[in-house]
C-alpha cells in the first residue's frame, strides 16, 4: 500500500529567529486505512566540523574538537498508535525553537569544513512487515539582529608593481596603475557589496576584472588550529582590455545559505575575504585582498 509522508512549513521562506515558534502540518496521503505505531517529529541544529585532508593528522587533539556541536533537540509525539483513514490526512504541529541550555543559535550556514543546519524529521512507525517512514525538511535560522547602526568604512585602494607582494622578479613587471574604492568593508548581509576599480593606465593589455568572494573557515582548539580559504563565488565585472580611466562599477549580492554574518566561537569561526582580480593577457594574475566583516541589522 502506497503512502506519502511530508512535511510542510507555514512559513514559506521557511526562515525562523530564536524564540519563535516553528509550525506547520504533516501531510499523510495513502489510498486506504491503514495502521501505525505512533509518528513523531524532531528537530535538531547541529555544527559539522570538517578537517580539510592537509589538516588530517598534524593535531591529535582536534578529532575531539571537531565532533558536531548539538545546539537544538527537541522530539515530540504528533500521534499515538492508531489507525489513519484513507485519504489526505494533516496533523498541525508548533515546536519553540530554543536552544539547550546556554548554547547560541547561530545562523544557518553550508560552507566546505563549517556546516550549520536546522532540520526537521518526521518519523512513522508501522508493522513489522511494512517499512518505516521518515522525511526530512529544512529550515533556516537568521541570528537576531543587532541594535547598533551599521557606519561604512570606505577603502581606498590602488595597485601598481610597487605595491604587489609575492613577486620574484620585480623588473620584469609591466608598468600599471589601477586604483578604485569599496564603499564599505563592514556590510550588512542583505545589501550588496559596492564600490568602483578604474584602470588608470597599463602598458600590457588586460583580459578581464573580477570579483571573488573567499570564505574562511577555521577549525581547532587550544592545541592548534586548521584555517583554509575557499570561492563562493566569481563575478567578472570587466571584460577584454578595457577604457583607461572609466570607473567600473563593484556590485555583488552576498549569496544566501553560503554566507552568515561573521562568526568567531570557541572551536570554530567564520570570516568572508572579497578579491578584486585583475587577469592581464599573458594570464598573470592581480590580486588585491580585503577582508570583510558581515552582519545583519
Amino acid at each position: 500500500m502506497s503512502v506519502t509522508l511530508d512535511i510542510r512549513l507555514k512559513r514559506a521562506n521557511k526562515v525562523y529567529h530564536e524564540a519563535e515558534s516553528v509550525a506547520g502540518v504533516i501531510v499523510l496521503v495513502c489510498k486506504e486505512a491503514m495502521q501505525h505505531h505512533g509518528i513523531s517529529l524532531s528537530m535538531e541544529g547541529l555544527v559539522n566540523l570538517q578537517l580539510s585532508s592537509k589538516s588530517v593528522g598534524v593535531f591529535e587533539a582536534f578529532y575531539n574538537s571537531v565532533k558536531p556541536i548539538q545546539l537544538i533537540s527537541c522530539n515530540i509525539e504528533v500521534a499515538k498508535a492508531g489507525k489513519i483513514p484513507g485519504g489526505k490526512t494533516e496533523i498541525p504541529f508548533e515546536i519553540p525553537l530554543q536552544t539547550k541550555g546556554n548554547k547560541v543559535l547561530y545562523e544557518t550556514y553550508h560552507g566546505v569544513f563549517v556546516n550549520i543546519q536546522y532540520t526537521l524529521r518526521c518519523d512513522m512507525k508501522r508493522s513489522l512487515l511494512a517499512k518505516d517512514l521518515s522525511r526530512n525538511c529544512e529550515f533556516i535560522v537568521h541570528c537576531q539582529p543587532q541594535k547598533a547602526k551599521v557606519v561604512p568604512t570606505p577603502v581606498n585602494f590602488s595597485i601598481t608593481p610597487d605595491t604587489l607582494q609575492n613577486i620574484r622578479e620585480r623588473n620584469t613587471l609591466p608598468k600599471f596603475l589601477i586604483r578604485g574604492h569599496l564603499d564599505a568593508t563592514n556590510c550588512v548581509i542583505s545589501q550588496p557589496l559596492t564600490g568602483e576599480v578604474v584602470v588608470e593606465n597599463s602598458d600590457v593589455p588586460i583580459k578581464s576584472i573580477e570579483l571573488q568572494l573567499v570564505r574562511v573557515e577555521t577549525c581547532g582548539c587550544a592545541e592548534g588550529y586548521a584555517r583554509d580559504a575557499t570561492e563562493i563565488q566569481n563575478i567578472q565585472i570587466a571584460e577584454g582590455d578595457v577604457c583607461h580611466g572609466l570607473p567600473i562599477p563593484i556590485y555583488m549580492v552576498f549569496p544566501r545559505l553560503f554566507t552568515c554574518p561573521t562568526l568567531e566561537t570557541t572551536n570554530f569561526k567564520v570570516e568572508f575575504e572579497v578579491n578584486v582580480v585583475i587577469v592581464l593577457h599573458d594570464d598573470h594574475l592581480i590580486t588585491e585582498n580585503f577582508p570583510l566583516k558581515l552582519c545583519r541589522v
